[in-house]
């Protein structure tokens, strides 16, 4: 067992040592990942919403509904 034994030493020694985190720096880290995030979704729905002005790309059922809901009036039948 002596050469599993040695291959476990050094396992552990190539693993990265783990530096402590308080609380404060969690949550500015996650306050930051969050922001940017939301940052990122809100420039694609931006950039989504400029093309489909332009007629870039063709609108989903949710879009067509909202921007145009006339075409689904069914008083007329």
């Amino acid at each position: 067992m002596g050469a599993e034994e040695e291959k476990v030493q050094e396992n552990e020694k190539s693993r990265p040592t783990q530096n402590p985190m308080s609380q404060a720096q969690f949550l500015s880290w996650k306050r930051q990942k969050d922001a940017d995030a939301s940052a990122r979704i809100d420039e694609a729905a931006r950039k989504r919403a400029e093309d489909i002005a332009a007629g870039a790309v063709q609108m989903n059922g949710r879009e067509l509904f909202l921007h145009e809901p006339w075409v689904f009036d069914n008083t007329r039948y």
